[in-house]
């Protein structure tokens, strides 16, 4: 399997992520004048070869209509911190406003609907095109809900704004280019302390990041300023598989993305691009807990909640409890995100005062559904790959459809729909 694996220890933006993955790719110069041809109005890609702590790596010029987006744009995010803090990334700068807000700016805006215009303009591929407008969808959302109005009152800055479609429309081309079959991404550094913005000073991570990055394992640290963008944050939000520590693989290529300013630490984007047989490393969570005091009923109606919220696996074991007292051990399996769900979930609908919890990982094997025709109509089949393996199931539904109507047991219909298929 196609395997790409991001590294946000010094978070993410599009600028970052453009210049990463564009060392991936054999021919560089040909996909920058790619990009360079895009009509996107005033906007010039210039790759540039540049080092952070000894490392090598490519940072991404993109200027806008002759000047790329810097310190002498007043909703850069300067940082307010009592003293001097560099930032540590060319920043997206495309942070929206509703038109009522009152505050004087010296850029036109682009709303929403136009954004969506300028992405039909530019004649990208249909899968591409709606790439980019789900990512800017994404971001037009987070800042809906970040100033209190409707997304058709959001306005963003004009050069930020395509600063931002730039970013996003390079990055959803490099990835329709490389192709990946799954993308892993680390979980995400978001940085420290405050910044500041056309509306004040904000807190790290800002507003619309934190909304983008709800559900995706975050941390902060030492590192003083902003480092994972709106943008960074939609578009890791829009083509991550999951998010977790880097899967067993075979690397064929290292891309590195460097941000403008120094730190201690390395400031740079790196991805991984390589191969993996399955996903032997996909972390799960085992919720389990004891209950002598429900009814069978009670328990599987708390079965079909946690399914509900999003359990992988609920199953039961019998168990003797204390008192020599027949029990119940209720055992939910869950992703690590939705933990607090599942918690909840288990805490409202069993009577257990208490919760275990196991770190586990399960192999799996890559699935597909897809649809065969017959003369009995579509039917569709679960094919599942990896391992040296490969396993096809007629789903039930359609068995037993096919078992009605020609009358037939269910293992003849299994039979049957093999042959047509």
């Amino acid at each position: 399997m196609k395997t790409l694996y991001i590294d946000c220890s010094m978070g993410a933006a599009g600028d970052m992520l453009t210049a990463a993955l564009l060392e991936l790719l054999p021919d560089r110069e040909a996909f920058v004048a790619r990009l360079n041809r895009l009509p996107i109005p005033g906007v010039v890609f210039t790759p540039e070869e540049r080092f952070t702590c000894g490392i090598r790596g490519t940072h991404m010029h993109v200027s806008i209509l002759g000047e790329e987006e810097g310190p002498e744009h007043d909703h850069d995010h300067d940082h307010e911190h009592g003293h001097s803090h560099d930032h540590g990334h060319d920043h997206d700068h495309e942070h929206g406003h509703s038109h009522d807000h009152g505050h004087p700016h010296h850029h036109t805006h682009r709303s929403p609907s136009e954004l969506s215009a300028l992405i039909d303009s530019l004649a990208l591929p249909e899968d591409v095109s709606r790439d980019v407008k789900a990512v800017y969808a994404l971001i037009a959302g987070a800042e809906s809900r970040v100033h209190g109005v409707p997304v058709s009152e959001i306005h963003f800055h004009e050069v930020g704004a395509l600063d931002a479609v730039a970013d996003i429309t390079a990055v959803c081309l490099l990835l329709k280019e490389l192709a990946p079959e799954q993308i892993v991404v680390s979980p995400v550094h978001v940085g420290s302390g405050t910044v500041r913005c056309a509306h004040g000073i904000l807190p790290v991570p800002a507003p619309a990041t934190a909304c983008l990055l709800e559900g995706i394992p975050v941390y902060g640290g030492s590192v003083r300023g902003e480092l994972c963008t709106p943008t960074g944050a939609a578009l890791l939000r829009h083509f991550a598989t999951r998010f977790g520590s880097m899967p067993l693989m075979r690397t064929r290529a290292i891309g590195c993305g460097i941000g403008t300013k120094e730190f201690e630490q390395a400031n740079c984007l790196r991805v991984f691009w390589g191969e993996t047989d399955s996903d032997p490393t996909e972390e799960m969570l085992e919720l389990s807990c004891n209950v002598d005091d429900m009814t069978a009923e009670e328990i599987a109606y708390a079965g079909e909640r946690l399914f509900e919220g999003g359990a992988h696996e609920v199953y039961t074991v019998a168990i003797g409890m204390k008192k020599s007292r027949p029990g119940t051990l209720l055992r939910t399996i869950c992703k690590p995100a939705d933990r607090e769900k599942i918690l909840r979930i288990l805490f409202a609908h069993t009577t257990t005062i208490g919760v275990r919890e196991n770190v586990t990982r399960r192999y799996v094997l890559d699935r597909s559904v897809e649809t065969v025709s017959t003369d009995l109509g579509p039917i569709r089949r679960k094919i599942s790959r990896g391992y040296g393996v490969t396993r096809v199931k007629t789903e039930y539904e359609a068995l037993a459809r096919i078992a009605r109507e020609k009358n037939l047991s269910l293992r003849e219909a299994r039979e049957w729909a093999a042959a047509a298929a």
